[in-house]
């Protein structure tokens, strides 16, 4: 150790006796070369700064891909849904066999795709809005024109959500708008084709049942479940004006029958007080006519004598001639 420091204080010593010993111009030119050191020493440093500044500005942006990439490669599956995992690329291009169900979902989002099917009830109704007019119409047997604007509670089976995606390659909204509504259309248009106008309003009934009947044969095997159903069918307007005219001929006809039965009770009623009065009237007469026939019986001189003198006020006749029985009587 002291040999060291001997021979480095040896070293500074001949440096020094040399610089003593040194020309301006040798002098000038190390105190150049030491400044050019001292630069690229400088441009070192500054460069090794910017080298890390790079690192830890491209470390950053990795880091924030790497973070978006995570967050995008995660879905969280909600309760009442299914997730499919979609293959963009590769052999294997199209929809995976792994359902996800509810919960955290990991998948790589460059070259999978997650979507989501609500398995609980939906509701639809094709009716006629101001946007857009979803009704249908369809005819019967001999020709007339019903208008149908259905109102339907569906939900999808859960088992079957990745056929029903890999098939469509829709959302459930464009599948309502799509083969949802064509079969609905179709199942309306073969029922009201088998019914003629009048059977059809006669048999409504039965004409539901058929609809239905035809929409679950179609819709169950892809995986579709009508759960509640409504027709909502609209009669043409000339049916509805026969079906008006027929039911006021209907009602006349029951009004001018009344009308009838009320005139026939009033003539009963009339022939049956004249039959009353008119027996009134005998039994009337025939009671005079007895009481008639009794008073001629029983009526003498002396009694109609006592029926004057019942009735006299003790006054004689002062103008005329005074009765017979008065004349004793002064």
């Amino acid at each position: 150790m002291s040999k060291v420091i001997q021979n480095q204080s040896v070293s500074t010593l001949k440096k020094q006796n040399n610089m003593a010993y040194e020309s301006f111009d040798e002098r000038y030119a190390r105190q150049q070369k030491e400044r050019e050191e001292q630069l690229q020493q400088k441009k070192l440093e500054q460069q090794l700064k910017f080298k890390k500044m790079i690192k830890t500005i491209v470390g950053s942006v990795v880091g924030f891909i790497l973070l978006v990439v995570l967050f995008n490669s995660c879905e969280r599956i909600d309760a009442g849904y299914v997730g499919v995992k979609v293959n963009q690329y590769g052999d294997n291009k199209g929809v995976d066999d792994v359902v996800a169900v509810t919960g955290m979902v990991f998948y790589n989002p460059i070259t999978t795709k997650v979507y989501e099917f609500p398995t609980y009830i939906q509701h639809k109704e094709y009716k006629k809005t101001e946007d857009a007019d979803n009704s249908f119409i369809v005819n019967s047997k001999d020709g007339s024109e019903f208008n149908v604007s259905p109102i339907m509670n569906y939900s999808v089976q859960r088992d079957k959500v990745p056929a029903i995606f890999a098939k469509y390659r829709r959302p459930l909204a464009d599948i309502e708008e799509g083969f949802l509504k064509t079969a609905v259309y179709d199942a309306f248009r073969l029922a009201t084709n088998k019914y003629t106008a009048d059977e059809l309003i006669s048999n409504r009934a039965v004409f539901e049942v058929e609809v239905r009947r035809l929409l679950d044969a179609q819709l169950l095997k892809e995986g579709f479940i009508i759960n509640q159903f409504t027709s909502n069918l609209i009669y043409p307007e000339t049916f509805k004006k026969s079906i008006e005219a027929k039911n006021n001929a209907v009602q006349a006809a029951l009004r001018a029958e009344n009308e009838v039965k009320t005139a026939e009770a009033q003539a009963k009623i009339k022939v049956a007080t004249a039959e009353g009065n008119a027996q009134a009237m005998l039994t009337s007469a025939k009671a005079e006519a007895e009481s008639n026939r009794m008073k001629q019986q029983t009526l003498t001189p002396l009694l109609l004598q006592l029926e004057y003198i019942n009735k006299w006020d003790g006054k004689l006749p002062v103008y005329g001639t005074v009765p017979q029985m008065f004349k004793n009587i002064q």
